[in-house]
């Protein structure tokens, strides 16, 4: 069974969790899924093991340029994040919703490892 990244996130201490908020807050705006996990104080490992994937599975994910949005919502929940997907326009930002109603977040992480 995964362990969950709020049960991990239990066992730090105060100051770990200062500077966890303090990398988020001046973290870019924009950054690759390593960059994101890093920024979040997570290795590979740790991350594989609330995905229920090994240490590989995740380093091919953080190297990929085409996923599916489940495999993608399931990484950042995993992280302790909300996937949201938006289409940008000139005149306004609308979200996408319909992704939501995917299947649970383990389907994809699973595919993963097999590809």
């Amino acid at each position: 069974m995964a362990t969950k990244w709020r049960d991990i996130r239990k066992t730090f201490s105060p100051e770990v969790e200062q500077e966890i908020a303090r990398r988020v807050s001046e973290a870019p705006r924009v950054m690759a899924l390593y960059q994101l996990r890093e920024a979040r104080s997570m290795t590979q490992v740790n991350l594989a093991k609330v995905l229920n994937v090994n240490q590989g599975a995740v380093s091919r994910m953080e190297r990929r340029t085409d996923m599916y949005v489940s495999t993608l919502r399931n990484f950042i929940q995993a992280m302790g994040g909300q996937l949201q997907v938006k289409a940008v326009f000139p005149e306004g930002e609308v979200e996408i919703d319909q992704f939501e109603k995917l299947a649970e977040p383990q389907d994809d992480a699973l595919a993963a490892t097999q590809s």
